[in-house]
């Protein structure tokens, strides 16, 4: 961990740099198995899947039998708590609905936009290290309310090609009809082009490693619209005299363990508690099965002690973090001060996990400084909102003199040829 004591501001870009990878060969790699998926369809994904997940698969789609088997295999409690959290997530999506109203710009002029459901979406889980059933929850609750008649999930399987079945459970709780054993490189490519099996969609969603951003990010120049660029996934945390170092730690370390790329960041204005995170952050680092994946990422890892909080402030909002936590008594005050976060948790009890998981909020979050231009996915990122506008007599009476002329300006004689013979029709 690297500790910084009262940076100037010419050092905030330093202190927000994220880790740099090497991605020229990582896209030619990426290139190349999407122009595979994209000539070949199944047959390369199921090649694919037995070269990346070691997995012999002789057919992509997951079985009706197969979500039978999951439903046995997760336990009660398990269930439980996807319920829980899928009632929390709908509840927090369901109050994101758009009522469009109608608008009278000018005399004769009405104006009002209408929001309509993507029709076909797809949802990438990753199934790696960590398989995120609670990512099916975030991405498909929404998906559902939003109205988006086809629901496509892709996640990787294992060595025996059987999914995990908590992902099976959440699917179906969600409402997930569609779901396909394929993972990395080739899920994205078959949900961008579509397969014999799989079908094509106009938009994708979730998270993934380095080599699933590169493609998705590839296949949105031409083929699909994506949800958001995004990298490894972050945490920064404003502490303060008042903050409790071992919830600091523990915030620190939730982070920490997802990935060696990931990246936390402590900002303190007391040396303290700054000093007491540390101590807690060590201790609690040696009782985590992940601790070797956590110790390495805290290796890329910030403790900053600043003067103030307006300093704090100032620093979190140039970092643009994926996750903020204000551990601080006057979380209140703080968090008007906040422009550039993917999701805010205030207060010694909002712990990261909360977001994850059940709270209701999305973690499917912008990244890498992301935060300062998108937000995070919402019931809105599964629509699109159409406009509308109606004209009466008087309508062309109030604008159309207006339309003429500027098209005129423009140098578009049609676009005002169209409008004059309104105007002249009506005189």
């Amino acid at each position: 961990m690297n500790i910084i004591k009262y940076p100037s501001k010419e050092q905030y870009a330093e202190i927000c740099e994220r880790p740099h990878l090497d991605v020229s060969q990582l896209n030619a790699t990426v290139a190349a198995v999407l122009a595979d998926v994209r000539e070949q369809g199944d047959k390369a994904v199921i090649a694919y899947e037995e070269k990346f997940d070691k997995a012999e698969l002789t057919g992509l789609a997951v079985s009706e039998k197969e979500m039978q088997e999951a439903e046995e295999l997760v336990s009660s409690q398990l269930k439980d708590a996807l319920v829980l959290a899928h009632d929390n997530i709908a509840k927090f999506h369901e109050s994101q609905k758009f009522d469009g109203k109608k608008v009278q710009t000018a005399a004769g002029v009405e104006c009002w936009q209408k929001s309509v459901a993507i029709e076909k979406v797809g949802l990438y889980i990753p199934g790696g290290t960590a398989p995120l059933f609670s990512t099916v929850l975030m991405l498909a609750t929404p998906a559902k309310i939003a109205g988006c008649k086809e629901i496509v999930l892709c996640t990787p399987p294992n060595k025996e090609g059987k999914i995990n079945p908590a992902i099976l459970v959440a699917a179906r709780i969600a409402g997930v009809s569609k779901i396909f054993k394929a993972g990395g490189v080739q899920a994205i490519g078959a949900m961008a082009y579509g397969t014999e099996t799989v079908p094509k969609v106009y938009k994708i969603f979730g998270p993934g490693n380095q080599y699933v951003m590169a493609a998705k990010q590839q296949v949105s120049l031409h083929d699909v619209a994506i949800d958001m660029p995004a990298g490894p996934s972050e945490v920064c945390v404003i502490a303060d005299d008042s903050s409790n170092a071992a919830f600091v730690a523990a915030d620190l370390l939730s982070q920490a363990e997802h990935g060696t790329d990931s990246q936390v960041i402590l900002i303190s204005t007391s040396e303290a508690m700054l000093n007491a995170v540390m101590k807690e952050t060590e201790a609690q680092l040696a009782l985590l099965p992940r601790h070797e994946i956590a110790e390495k990422t805290l290796l890329n890892s910030q403790y900053v002690l600043v003067r103030d909080k307006e300093e704090a402030m100032a620093l979190s909002n140039a970092y643009a973090p994926e996750h903020l936590i204000i551990a601080t008594d006057d979380y209140e005050a703080l968090a008007e001060k906040v422009t550039n976060a993917g999701s805010v948790f205030l207060g010694s009890y909002a712990c990261e996990s909360a977001g994850d998981y059940a709270s209701g909020t999305n973690h499917t979050l912008p990244t890498h400084g992301y935060a300062m231009a998108y937000n995070g996915v919402n019931l809105d990122s599964y629509n699109r909102k159409v406009t509308f506008q109606h004209l009466t007599k008087e309508g062309v009476k109030s604008i159309g003199p207006a339309v003429v002329c500027m098209a005129e300006n423009e140098q578009l004689e049609a676009h005002a040829n169209a409008m004059r013979l309104r105007v002249k029709s009506i005189s």
